[in-house]
């Protein structure tokens, strides 16, 4: 089992576009409240080197995620929604 906690420092890193989404410890959960399930992440826009949020969010859904490996996160999405 792994904890949410230990997977803080995860990049997230979209497969098809190559590009870096954001670290899982600086992200938003939404959960089903029914179920208690997660269904997706909320990626924050950062600028002034992570130091100040911008409006935009990602949402990543839980069924986007390929792979958890040790280093990072590899979702595959062909255009993350916009929150």
């Amino acid at each position: 089992m792994v904890r949410f906690r230990d997977m803080g420092d995860k990049e997230i890193i979209n497969v098809n576009e190559g590009k870096r989404l954001g670290m899982l410890g600086q992200t938003d959960l939404e959960i089903n409240p029914k179920t208690g399930q997660i269904e997706a992440f909320i990626v924050p826009s950062y600028k002034w080197f992570g130091l100040v949020k911008e409006g935009e969010e990602t949402k990543i859904h839980w069924k986007s995620i390929k792979k958890i490996g040790t280093d990072m996160i590899m979702i595959d999405t062909e255009l993350p929604e916009e929150g």
